[in-house]
């Protein structure tokens, strides 16, 4: 699964974090960070994160390349 959020479409509301807290974080305040390849065990949290968007910001495709956050989390 490949994960693309418009930052600049993204109003930090945070409904991405409190549905899929292991893909989506804050860093800081108001910048979001996340894993962009995240793992398919994931995946129904992604897409309650995805709905919950208020604005809309993030969309769900097919993954094209590993991780780097999922690599790191597999050492």
């Amino acid at each position: 699964m490949r994960l693309v959020v418009d930052l600049n479409r993204c109003q930090s509301y945070g409904q991405c974090v409190y549905a899929a807290p292991t893909v989506f974080r804050f860093h800081g305040e108001e910048s979001l960070e996340y894993d962009y390849a995240p793992g398919e065990d994931t995946r129904r949290d992604v897409q309650r994160a995805a709905a919950a968007c208020p604005v809309q910001a993030i969309t769900l495709g097919a993954a094209t390349e590993p991780s780097p956050l999922a690599e790191e989390r597999d050492r």
